[in-house]
């Protein structure tokens, strides 16, 4: 399998919005404009105080690693160019937490400080871009 027939996220609704802020090379999460509460994955509504009025606010972008799995064997065939690769839980310095993946993962450890980078996967002709949010060490 190729590149481009790797699954990829629904680009509509409240997560085609947060694929629009990426391939803009922003990383932005919702937050309430109630309680101010920043949340991913995007909702309409505030789990902490239920308000649907929020903003996208951006994000500084840094954070730290809270936890990850190593894949060693691919569970879709069109992952399987791509062993060893990291699965990693980001948390950012807004307090979201992110599922993502680290460009290089001979660093990874708890706590190690990230930033924000972006991978623009190929598409089919008629596809969208899709540009998605990963992360690098600081180290």
């Amino acid at each position: 399998m190729t590149f481009m027939e790797r699954p990829r996220p629904q680009l509509d609704g409240l997560t085609g919005e947060f694929y629009a802020w990426c391939a803009l090379r922003e990383l932005r999460f919702q937050r309430c404009a109630e309680c101010q509460q920043w949340r991913h994955p995007p909702r309409v509504s505030c789990a902490a105080c239920g308000s649907n009025d929020w903003s996208w606010e951006k994000s500084s972008g840094r954070g730290q690693i809270f936890t990850w799995t190593v894949v060693h064997q691919a569970l879709h065939p069109a992952f399987a160019e791509l062993v060893p690769y990291a699965v990693v839980v980001v948390e950012t310095e807004e307090g979201v937490r992110i599922v993502t993946n680290i460009k290089d993962i001979s660093s990874l450890r708890l706590g190690l400080s990230v930033t924000v980078d972006y991978e623009t996967e190929s598409n089919s002709p008629g596809e969208p871009v899709l540009v998605l949010p990963i992360f690098k060490s600081l180290v």
